[in-house]
């Protein structure tokens, strides 16, 4: 499918400001203390159970209805998880009432949790099988990384803002997604000692495609990056990764995310 001749998905991808086209992704290097270098695996407490109601329930129903099939998503597995996980528990308590809104939120660190059809978009272009084994870069609130924890066998997540990831390593616990390891560092360097990858997804843009991601790769896999510079024009390219190890390179949404920071801010 081309999503470009999508006119919704044009609209999503213009219409907001630039800081709203994030998954709280990638943003900062006190996180880590020095520039970012520093990683640490997060072990998650237990906390009391979240809530959930039938109107929750209700509300992601209508969401996938009103907003995420009409913008294109077709994949049924995609459209389950959309309707499974609940987004209203990975927004600041003061936001829930619009968690179910079709635009992004503020989670704070000065960061946002993105839309649902971003979200539901670049989670179908990735194409992930129920043994596949994903990395994250930027996890943010943990939604996108949920919405994979529902389709994959495993997803690791590395997020630079390390309140950020201290907590949404707790909460994806809480909700039982035994599945995704959360990590605070810098996901420039990637998850190397849990590489290959059947998939990579990133949610700040550097402005060229780190190599250590590639090189995490499997052959055939496939990585949905967003790429340009901070204040200029870029696009979301999927790369999908040739047998001899070059890269297939499509645009194929023009999108605005916060830079990618750590060691791709001291490269620029």
């Amino acid at each position: 499918m081309d999503y470009r001749a999508n006119p919704l998905l044009r609209l999503v991808a213009r219409a907001w400001p630039a800081p709203m086209f994030v998954l709280a992704a990638c943003a900062g290097d006190a996180a880590t203390g020095a520039g970012g270098a520093g990683v640490k695996v997060v072990a998650a407490g237990s906390q009391p159970p979240p809530v959930d109601s039938p109107n929750h329930k209700m509300e992601r129903e209508r969401l996938v209805a009103r907003y995420i099939e009409p913008a294109g998503v077709k994949d049924a597995a995609v459209l389950a998880a959309m309707r499974k996980v609940p987004r209203h528990l990975f927004v600041p308590g003061n936001m829930r009432a619009q968690a179910y809104a079709d635009h992004p939120l503020p989670i704070g660190h000065d960061q946002t949790i993105s839309q649902p059809s971003l979200v539901a978009f670049m989670t179908e272009i990735l194409r992930v099988g129920r043994e596949d084994r994903v990395l994250e870069i930027g996890t943010g609130s943990g939604y996108q990384a949920a919405i994979l924890g529902e389709l994959v066998r495993a997803v690791f997540t590395i997020e630079i803002v390390r309140p950020l990831g201290e907590e949404s390593a707790r909460r994806l616990k809480q909700l039982g997604y035994e599945n995704i390891r959360v990590r605070v560092g810098d996901g420039f360097q990637g998850w190397p000692e849990e590489a290959p990858f059947d998939a990579i997804i990133v949610t700040c843009a550097p402005e060229s495609v780190p190599q250590p991601l590639i090189d995490q790769l499997k052959p055939g896999g496939r990585m949905c990056i967003p790429v340009g510079p901070h204040f200029g024009a870029q696009d979301l390219y999927l790369l999908v990764k040739r047998a001899d190890g070059t890269l297939e390179r499509k645009a194929v949404l023009p999108v605005r995310f916060v830079p990618m920071t750590g060691r791709a801010k001291q490269r620029e």
